[in-house]
């Protein structure tokens, strides 16, 4: 067995916001999240804490002016899945009106720190719970599926315009606009599988699954395997062997990897990819910033595999990608 020691991933070039695809979000009339836990509620406003900043970003485009969003995990330079609780969090949890979390276990810190501060008046969001998921759903990266993002924005329409009733035709109108900027996304999505359904590629572990498997796109790498690398659970050599051939032999069009997770094993599949000229696109799990949004950053994404496929060019860090878009 091989050990796959997963460490902590440092970016090789900045993250800009993808200039080619501005026009997908232009309809939107708030900015990016951005936030962090370094921050503090604004008073007067609806009080958000988002386990993920891909979350808070959502919760802030339709709360806007009248919500104020911390998101915990919001470093792209970091591995979610190692993310150490601070004590500022739970006191951000305490006093925070509305809670968005992923479920699934993805970050059960969370429910840590709701047990610890109990509030019968605050409002939690749970994401699995929200789409009627099982606990046993196997991939956790729900937000990959922008069909997810349109049922989580539904939800905190009716969350905030019951908290701040006055304001309800301004979270409704907000609304609206992301809910037309995702038409535009789906309208992408549908374009890339009519033009390139059908086509092989291998990943690491199952971080963009859901918006590859929308695109129409053949995934040989076995889910067995992806689990495993998203576990931390040693591959066999065998499992190598088979991955290493699918790049070796160019049986896919391209290789997805995990931008933000990486480890000796990976970044020897990234190494094959590039020795056999299988373009390398990466996949990050948190929402990439300062620059993004959500619906910019599937954007740049489907931009990235567009390239490796129709042009046969590496996206590493999204900005390759989104600048040739």
């Amino acid at each position: 067995m091989i050990p796959l020691s997963r460490r902590k991933n440092v970016l090789r070039g900045r993250l800009a916001a993808p200039v080619a695809l501005v026009a997908l979000t232009s309809v939107l009339a708030g900015g990016v999240a951005g936030c962090s836990s370094a921050a503090q509620f604004r008073n007067g406003s609806i009080r958000v804490l988002a386990a993920e900043n891909q979350y808070g970003d959502i919760a802030q485009q339709i709360g806007g002016r009248y919500v104020s969003v911390i998101s915990v995990e919001s470093n792209p330079n970091v591995d979610p899945h190692s993310y150490e609780l601070s004590p500022r969090v739970a006191s951000e949890a305490d006093s925070a009106q509305v809670i968005v979390q992923n479920g699934l276990g993805y970050d059960g810190f969370m429910n840590k720190v709701e047990a610890a501060t109990p509030n019968p008046h605050r409002n939690i969001v749970d994401v699995r719970r929200l789409l009627g998921l099982p606990s046993s759903t196997p991939n956790p990266h729900l937000w990959y599926e922008p069909q997810t993002m349109r049922r989580l924005a539904i939800s905190l329409e009716a969350t905030f315009g019951a908290l701040q009733p006055s304001h309800r035709g301004y979270f409704s109108a907000r609304a609206s606009a992301f809910f037309s900027s995702l038409n535009l996304l789906g309208t992408k999505i549908a374009s890339f599988k009519a033009k390139f359904g059908g086509q092989p590629v291998a990943v690491t572990e199952p971080v963009a699954d859901y918006l590859l498997q929308d695109l129409g796109l053949r995934i040989l790498t076995p889910f067995a395997f992806q689990a495993k690398v998203m576990n931390g659970v040693d591959l066999s050599p065998q499992e190598i062997t088979a991955q290493n051939k699918l790049l070796s032999t160019r049986q896919v069009k391209a290789f997805v990897y995990n931008e933000q997770v990486t480890d000796p094993v990976t970044e020897s599949f990234v190494a094959e990819a590039e020795k056999s000229s299988v373009p390398v696109v990466g996949a990050f799990e948190t929402m990439p910033t300062p620059g993004f949004n959500y619906q910019n950053w599937m954007a740049a994404e489907l931009n990235a595999l567009s390239l490796a496929i129709d042009s046969g060019m590496s996206s590493r860090n999204l900005q390759q990608g989104a600048l040739n878009g």
